[in-house]
């Protein structure tokens, strides 16, 4: 049992590094371009925003296995991984945070786009007045700071929780690559209700702590409008 709780442990350290790395990932990149299509408004960026949608719709063995082509020997995560002495970003923790920032990109976008096209038509138009860097630190960034910390939690939150995306980008390499959720599926699938009861549970757990806490910053939010109108 021992041997066990300690595997266990180890996959929720992994869990937590991925989910820390693919955050901090999808904040750099989703907020500026969820800034952009804020401010765009060309077929373009409607095209990018489709395609960042994607995930939503699309199985996750779908999204997973077109990831893995891409990051596979023959993709341009292949001739990435050359670089330092690889064949493939597959079956690596580098290939899962990619697609777990793919699969979770559309929800982090989404609301950080709605809170910067919220400003206003004015507020955009002000920023094609002053250069780019400066419109989105004192213009746009200030009024969507808690959709930037929304957005953190709930992509945290979703890497937490993902399994067939990761599962087919990284396998079921223990100590490496085997996140919490694949541990679920192995015990329901050798009947151990025991170890499967107290991982789901401790998933349950952390997924109603997150949602608590979007609910507390939307009540926070909702506050401080009302307090300064």
């Amino acid at each position: 049992m021992d041997v066990v709780w300690a595997e266990i442990s180890q996959s929720v350290a992994l869990t937590i590094e991925l989910a820390s790395v693919a955050t901090v990932i999808l904040l750099v990149v989703g907020v500026p371009l969820a800034w952009w299509l804020a401010r765009s408004k060309t077929f373009a960026s409607e095209a990018v925003a489709t395609m960042i949608v994607l995930p939503l719709v699309l199985p996750p063995p779908a999204l997973g296995f077109g990831v893995l082509v891409l990051l596979g020997p023959h993709g341009p995560g292949g001739v990435l991984a050359s670089f330092w002495g690889e064949r493939t970003l597959a079956f690596t923790f580098a290939g899962m945070a990619v697609g777990s920032v793919l699969s979770a990109l559309p929800l982090v976008v989404q609301p950080i786009r709605s809170a910067f096209v919220a400003t206003g038509d004015r507020s955009l138009k002000t920023t094609r007045r002053v250069s780019p860097l400066y419109a989105f630190i004192a213009i746009s960034a200030p009024p969507a700071r808690l959709e930037f910390v929304k957005a953190g939690v709930i992509g945290f939150s979703h890497t937490i929780g993902t399994f067939g995306v990761v599962m087919m980008i990284g396998g079921n390499i223990p100590g490496r690559t085997k996140v919490l959720s694949a541990y679920v599926v192995e015990y329901v699938q050798a009947s151990r209700w025991r170890e499967a009861s107290v991982v789901a549970g401790g998933m349950v757990l952390f997924a109603f702590a997150a949602i608590l806490t979007l609910a507390l910053i939307d009540r926070h939010s909702a506050r401080r409008g009302t307090e300064s109108s």
